[in-house]
């Protein structure tokens, strides 16, 4: 009867710990999908800031090369 008692138990315990980690796993499954939609919203942010950059470096770049056509023409 003690051998029922510890097998019972014993399955129990592992019933539980089964359970945890299914949680776990469930958990982590939404952790991961978060911050893949986090990194791909990074990535076009990235995108968008990098491309506005080299705009604004166009027009400077416009900016002085009109600067120094009128230094030479005065």
């Amino acid at each position: 009867m003690s051998d029922h008692n510890d097998n019972n138990t014993d399955l129990s315990a592992l019933e539980e710990r089964v359970d945890e980690l299914i949680n776990t796993v469930n958990e982590l499954k939404t952790e991961n999908s978060s911050l893949k939609n986090q990194q791909e919203n990074l990535v076009n942010e990235r995108a968008i800031l990098i491309e506005k950059t080299e705009h604004a470096r166009s027009r400077i770049e416009a900016m002085i090369t009109r600067l120094r056509a009128m230094e030479t023409r005065s």
